[in-house]
């Protein structure tokens, strides 16, 4: 490798640390404690919403074995497995989210700064509307094989 590219290489690798850091403990920076505590009950009222979304997470990973596993075969082939698939990924994807808004609120609270902004919900809330849609009309004009 030559100095450049490990000079960038090791950059890349201090960026990734400071975000995971950010994740696992958004009170703390490479420089030591980030901002001023914030009122405790800021702090846990984040963490109800953090857990909030993790059970949402736990509910679309569940529906997504709940299809895999219980849904018997439709008329077109790899439905099923479809379905089960985008559950189970939208599922893991709201686990990511929740953890970066709950770091990154955390992070605001502690700087005084204003709390980030979210249209994650509305764009959740469009993707499940839009797939119960293709749900309804997979089961209408499919129906289930005899």
């Amino acid at each position: 490798m030559n100095q450049v590219t490990a000079a960038t290489h090791r950059s890349a690798l201090r960026l990734n640390e400071a975000v995971w850091r950010r994740w696992f403990d958004p009170t703390q920076d490479a420089g030591g404690e980030v901002g001023s505590q914030p009122d405790y009950r800021f702090s846990l009222a984040n963490e109800r919403t953090f857990l909030a979304w993790i059970r949402t997470s736990l509910a679309l990973v569940g529906g997504g074995l709940a299809v895999a596993a219980f849904v018997p075969p439709l008329r077109w082939p790899h439905i099923r497995e479809g379905i089960a698939i985008g559950l189970l990924l939208v599922g893991a994807i709201v686990a990511i989210r929740a953890v970066d808004h709950w770091a990154r609120s955390e992070r605001a609270m502690r700087l005084g700064q204003a709390l980030p902004r979210s249209r994650f919900p509305a764009v959740l809330s469009l993707i499940l509307a839009g797939g119960a849609v293709v749900l309804l009309i997979v089961l209408l004009f499919s129906g289930l094989r005899a």
